[in-house]
């Protein structure tokens, strides 16, 4: 399977730990869907290692997207506030994924012959 693939479930697997976390507060039958996610999420992120992305562009992508997606649907789900700094420091979280992303091709790059 495609890595990006994989690191895409991770990150909706994390988030859907999460999410449900906040849930289990209310209704402890959640805590279920928190280990499994969170289980998961690690599992895959392994996997996504393990198909040789490299740690820093891995693990970024993966809590950067996580928290985006999770600030996101907290206010969605569970109407938390999500004002305009907020949402600056989601636009910065992208920006800095895409930096080391690129930062790791060009590495890639100059590695090669």
């Amino acid at each position: 399977m495609n890595r990006w693939v994989l690191l895409a479930c991770a990150v909706l697997s994390e988030v859907s730990a999460s999410l449900s976390l906040k849930a289990a507060l209310g209704h402890p039958g959640w805590y279920v869907v928190v280990v499994a996610g969170y289980a998961g999420a690690f599992a895959l992120l392994g996997r996504v290692l393990r198909a040789g992305m490299p740690l820093g562009v891995a693990y970024g992508t993966w809590s950067a997207a996580g928290v985006a997606l999770t600030a996101t649907l907290s206010a969605v789900v569970f109407g938390e506030a999500l004002g305009p700094v907020a949402l600056a420091g989601i636009v910065l979280i992208v920006a800095g994924v895409l930096a080391v992303e690129l930062g790791s091709q060009r590495g890639r790059e100059r590695e090669e012959p």
